[in-house]
């Protein structure tokens, strides 16, 4: 079962002070406010209200790729989801090396890792003053180790950011059902995870709730959590189906929609966990008149599993596929968020780590044959634009890399490749470009190639990088 098959029926939460179920209609909600976006100054008067991204978000959405880990009693049980009965004497990794993790996830070419420092079980990978469920009661170390911390320093080690999960559902904590009880122990786990280890990039969240202990569901109140992030760490994004600052891209297949606008309208996606084949349209594509600037991140693991089994040793996935996916999130205006589990040893699977080389190395390949292009001056009439771009002789291609300057916002509507002249043969079309746009065409013979693409009312100056068949 994925992680996101329980929260379309059991989700249970409180926005603003008001129940939320899955089940009949709810009632409207005011979103919560992305308390990161910044005013915009747009030299045209309609465009005043069309978000931007904040420092954080372009400097998370240009990471590209970042690494999941998902580590924990799980991992000893061999199953995907705990259901906090286990011995926390079955956690006892012999060889845990997260600077292993670390080393593989930067020669991948990743920029972040983000930690399952709970998970629905609630066993908890730091020695938390909130339970006896955590490491400090396992034989690990004595019961004196802290995963969290060796993630953390193994990050910044190897030059990359943290970020860290902490699930809100735990069916091991006797408190979890007594909402106002079990949020503040939610608050002070996550207190400790926000103010004992530093700087982190990402905060990761889901709606996951079902029963606990006690048979009883709990109602969550995500604007205290949200407004504690802010306050203990200003520079972290906020991860969640409902952001506020970065969203689901609404699957767990690696694929973002053709379609995809950084933008989003906030009340299409009034709370975690929120569920609909329109949330999930929402989701994939976003909007052309979003209210706020919240974009997609694709999180898929490198197994069938989020965490590591050894009978999933021989499926693995192949090079070739993690390019894909490369092409199918990075290239559609997304974030790539791979998972790769740790085995029982505490280290990423050999296999793992090859695949992840053999990607790097192949998209490194596939950018390093770069062509050089020089460019006209865009031209335009209304909202419609065009711009040419000249080879310095005839020359192969089989990608097309498009980007525009997202940092004013995002503006293109649609978009075309042509071969050769303005009325020459399209080589590829689509609606959205964003942080970047990857089309993979057939092997293609060109010297000159014409751009036409519209916006929505500001000027947008898309950028064209060619790769060499």
């Amino acid at each position: 079962m994925s992680r996101r098959a329980l929260l379309r029926h059991t989700v249970l939460t409180t926005i603003s002070g008001r129940l939320i179920g899955s089940a009949g209609v709810a009632p409207v909600l005011t979103p919560v406010p992305n308390a990161l976006a910044l005013p915009l100054a747009a030299p045209r008067e309609q465009s005043r209200t069309r978000p931007r991204p904040t420092a954080a978000q372009l400097a998370w959405q240009r990471e590209e790729l970042a690494i999941f880990v998902h580590f924990g009693i799980n991992t000893f049980t061999d199953r995907e989801w705990g259901d906090g009965t286990e011995s926390p004497a079955l956690f006892n990794p012999d060889r845990l090396d997260a600077r292993q993790w670390a080393r593989a996830a930067r020669r991948a070419g990743a920029k972040a890792m983000i930690l399952t420092a709970k998970h629905h079980d609630g066993f908890c990978l730091w020695p938390t003053a909130t339970t006896k469920h955590s490491v400090a009661s396992s034989p690990w170390h004595g019961g004196t180790g802290d995963v969290v911390r060796d993630f953390v320093s193994a990050c910044r080690a190897e030059g990359l950011k943290p970020g860290l999960y902490c699930s809100p559902w735990d069916r091991n904590h006797p408190a979890y059902g007594d909402s106002p009880r079990y949020n503040d122990v939610y608050i002070a786990q996550l207190t400790e995870l926000l103010t004992n280890y530093g700087p982190l990039s990402e905060v990761w969240f889901d709606g996951a709730n079902g029963e606990g202990p006690n048979g009883k569901r709990q109602v969550y109140d995500w604007p205290r959590t949200w407004a504690l992030v802010r306050r203990l760490q200003p520079d972290a994004v906020i991860f969640s189906d409902a952001g506020p600052d970065v969203r689901w891209i609404g699957n767990e297949r690696g694929v973002a929609g053709e379609t995809c606008w950084s933008t989003i309208r906030a009340a299409s996606v009034p709370y975690i966990g929120a569920s609909g084949d329109e949330v999930i349209a929402a989701l994939q594509q976003g909007h052309v008149d979003g209210d706020v600037w919240r974009p997609g991140e694709t999180d898929v693991s490198i197994r069938p599993g989020w965490f590591y089994h050894p009978t999933e040793d021989a499926k693995v996935r192949s090079v070739e596929n993690l390019v894909d996916l490369y092409f199918t999130s990075v290239g559609r205006n997304s974030k790539l968020l791979l998972n790769v589990p740790p085995t029982r040893s505490g280290l990423f699977a050999e296999t793992d780590v090859e695949r992840l080389a053999g990607m790097r190395t192949a998209l490194d390949a596939m950018f390093a044959a770069r062509l050089p292009l020089s460019s006209a001056a865009p031209r335009t009439v209304g909202r419609a634009w065009q711009r040419t771009f000249t080879l310095p002789s005839p020359q192969r291609l089989s990608v097309i890399d498009l980007a525009e300057p997202i940092a004013r916002g995002q503006q293109v509507t649609s978009w075309r490749v042509r071969a050769d002249r303005a009325d020459g043969a399209v080589l590829a079309s689509g609606t959205t470009i964003g942080h970047r746009q990857l089309r993979r065409i057939a092997p293609t013979t060109v010297q000159r190639l014409v751009v036409d693409y519209e916006v929505v009312d500001e000027p947008a100056d898309v950028t064209l990088q060619l790769y060499r068949a």
